[in-house]
């Protein structure tokens, strides 16, 4: 007779209640009132209103202000992002950011990651929150600790939780004259899919997309996931520049929370964005392309002039990194220099322009080599298809 397994930990009763017994309570109650009674334009305006307010809260301060510090932020915006946050029902900014840190130092580690995608779909969508996988251990956030809106909002979570889940819904509600589909439409429905559209970010886009930056883990990019997520789709990029609080590094990449804190530092709410340099995005492409084109090349019998040719180009990128390396060098020990000498304040910052400027051209025809470069590597990696889908 099998020895039944034991070694999962115990499920979290409200957990499963929230995020089982709620979907599968709304998957019946919103459609039978939709179709017997209906919803009012307003109560869908509303159920979009939240369902933004609380993903930005997430996305642009639970998670890139919070959790990876790519900007700073005014009290006003913090406390906004608190009170909103706790409206999205995924814990406190403390316990969030926690395992997030987490997440990133050790990803795809099935014992330290707290939803490793390699422990498959479900897993990393939601079976870690439905059972006690893992303790609330806050040594990796001490600068979360002193920060007093996050104390605040830890301390204070579950009633913010339940004023922004039932509270305000139900005062909507009220004032709409339906308080009953008011609570399922804007309250239920609207934080189900606030969940699982973030949960996607956990499972999905470590499974579906593509790996543009990095093959050293399972994050990937996908159109669809961004346009979903308020522009966290972009994962592969993110997992390689987790401080950048861009996701969506190009203009056109559709990623409204890098949008809105660009937005909020033209008006005085945010400051210090941490903007990764084109040079090492480029680097990061070019390194990734360098990999699967070798990865290919190994299956290929035979293609010695194309092996030349991809070693070449290999030579060209170490000479630019070593290039753009000495420039950063040359440029921080001017500045260093300048920043030494006593002189008026107006006059040091024009100096420091004018000696930076050499390098600063320089630094740019770089990474417009590269992004030549990139090209030529691209083209190359199709002709290494091509030989081994005739071979």
């Amino acid at each position: 007779m099998r020895q039944q397994q034991t070694d999962k930990p115990p499920l979290i009763k409200l957990n499963v209640a929230l995020f089982v017994g709620l979907p599968i309570l709304a998957l019946v109650l919103v459609p039978y009132w939709g179709l017997t009674v209906g919803y009012s334009a307003s109560q869908w305006i509303l159920a979009v209103v939240f369902l933004y307010l609380n993903g930005l809260s997430i996305t642009a301060g639970y998670h890139r202000l919070w959790a990876h510090k790519a900007y700073s932020a005014h009290p006003a915006l913090r406390w906004f992002f608190a009170i909103w946050g706790a409206g999205a029902l995924q814990n406190s900014i403390f316990i969030w950011t926690s395992d997030h840190r987490r997440h990133h130092r050790h990803v795809d580690d099935n014992a330290a990651d707290p939803y490793s995608a390699k422990r498959g779909f479900w897993y990393s969508h939601i079976g870690w929150i439905l059972r006690a996988y893992n303790s609330n251990d806050f040594s990796n956030i001490p600068d979360i600790q002193r920060d007093p809106v996050a104390q605040f909002q830890h301390t204070h979570y579950v009633a913010l939780a339940i004023l922004m889940n039932l509270g305000l819904p139900l005062l909507l509600g009220v004032m709409l004259g339906d308080v009953i589909g008011t609570l399922l439409l804007v309250g239920a429905a609207r934080l189900i899919v606030n969940h699982h559209v973030t949960f996607f970010i956990n499972s999905l886009a470590h499974i579906w997309g593509r790996q543009p930056y990095t093959q050293e883990n399972t994050a990937r990019d996908n159109d669809l996931l961004a346009f979903l997520t308020y522009g966290e789709g972009y994962h592969n990029y993110h997992h390689i520049f987790q401080t950048d609080y861009r996701n969506g590094v190009r203009w056109w990449q559709w990623d409204p929370t890098k949008w809105l804190i660009y937005g909020c530092s033209k008006i005085g709410l945010a400051s210090n964005l941490v903007r990764i340099s084109d040079f090492k995005i480029q680097r990061a492409l070019l390194s990734n392309q360098f990999e699967k084109a070798r990865e290919r090349l190994e299956l290929v019998a035979g293609a010695e002039r194309l092996r030349a040719l991809l070693e070449q180009e290999y030579e060209l990128f170490t000479q630019a990194v070593g290039k753009w390396t000495s420039l950063q060098s040359e440029r921080y020990e001017k500045s260093k220099e300048r920043l030494g000498d006593v002189i008026d304040g107006h006059r040091q910052q024009l100096q420091l322009r004018w000696e930076n400027a050499p390098v600063a051209v320089r630094l740019k025809q770089l990474e417009k080599a590269l992004a030549v470069q990139r090209k030529r590597v691209q083209l190359l990696t199709e002709q290494i298809t091509m030989q081994m889908q005739s071979a």
